[in-house]
């Protein structure tokens, strides 16, 4: 840096804070370090007694922060997204629709691991709305070798690091089985918690059939509501091990491609979720989820409204984050349940 007159300083960089106090009013930084002096900021330094200024002198193969800044955001934002303005070397990034959240954690990995550079995220794989922050991305010092930035722009380049998938308005089509439901021995108290759950990504349910435990007759259902116009379909009950239990087969049964039965996650280790016609996702959903603030659902319906198509290896990485501590005061998402 240099020190150079106040009134010759148009067009440089502050190299620190400038610190203006009024009396029983402000006491703050006037001008933060990384801001670039206007005409109009001369007489405002000049009236907190700034006759000097510390200022960045500009060296061949270095970048300023803000500079470097940029470069982390064009890395990282994805469309539907919008930035804010650079600061101290500082953008965060904003959700510009409901959607799902996706990050790269291994570009991301590989770029903080960079040094005198960050990007911090909130958690992937998680529905966000409109206006929520996404991300904050920042350099270091107050200067950055060129080079580096040019490191960070290669383990970047393809796709951004960060993605919103935008849900699609699907048509829902469930199916209760249970022969104690549908010979009215008892209320069908699940569907309705389906229903909430759904409507919130903008579903549709579209038909509702209630069977009994015949696997046949269950099989046949799931077929007979993609022929209606379904295009997600969702079974309850009938997911356990026991003889009497027959959903599983049943999805099976059906000629869907089963990506899971089970899966590392309390309360919801009993879910299935399979693939009719390559591309129609078919849940089994276990009685944990009529009854649980939260179960396997909630971290899976999110994706399966982005369309995204899941895999066995998505369930097994849920292992790690993948117990509900069951809060007398649920915080969901705000918590570490499938992080």
């Amino acid at each position: 840096m240099k020190v150079i007159k106040t009134e010759e300083a148009v067009g440089h960089v502050l190299c620190h804070d400038i610190t203006q106090i009024i009396k029983g009013s402000v006491k703050d930084a006037v001008f933060r370090k990384g801001h670039v002096v206007r005409e109009e900021d001369i007489p405002v330094l000049l009236s907190v007694g700034k006759e000097n200024l510390y200022v960045w002198e500009k060296e061949e193969g270095f970048l300023h922060e803000n500079e470097g800044a940029e470069i982390l955001r064009e890395i990282c934002q994805g469309d539907h997204m919008r930035p804010s303005e650079v600061k101290e070397g500082k953008i965060d990034l904003y959700a510009e629709c409901d959607g799902l959240f996706k990050v790269d954690s291994k570009k991301l990995l590989e770029i903080n691991s960079l040094g005198d550079m960050m990007i911090a995220t909130r958690s992937g794989n998680f529905a966000v709305k409109k206006g929520d922050k996404l991300a904050g991305t920042r350099v270091i010092p107050l200067v950055i070798k060129e080079e580096r930035m040019e490191l960070a722009k290669e383990i970047g380049k393809g796709e951004p690091i960060l993605q919103i998938l935008k849900f699609k308005p699907k048509k829902v089509g469930i199916v209760t089985t249970g022969s104690e439901v549908a010979k009215g021995r008892i209320k069908d108290t699940f569907t309705p918690v389906i229903i909430e759950k759904v409507e919130e990504y903008g579903a549709t349910v579209v038909a509702h059939k209630v069977v009994g435990d015949d696997t046949d007759v269950i099989t046949q259902t799931i077929k007979d509501l993609v022929k209606e116009g379904a295009d997600f379909i969702i079974c309850t009950g009938g997911m356990s091990v026991d003889p009497d239990d027959k959903t599983p087969l049943a999805i099976k049964n059906t000629g869907a491609n089963i990506v899971t039965y089970g899966a590392p996650v309390l309360p919801g280790a009993m879910f299935l979720l399979g693939y009719y016609q390559n591309n129609i996702p078919v849940t089994g959903l276990p009685g944990c989820v009529m009854y649980a603030k939260k179960t396997i659902f909630d971290l899976i319906l999110p994706r399966i409204m982005a369309d995204e198509k899941l895999t066995a290896e998505d369930f097994h990485e849920l292992g790690e984050g993948g117990l509900c501590l069951s809060c007398p005061v649920c915080t969901f998402p705000n918590c570490g349940f499938g992080k």
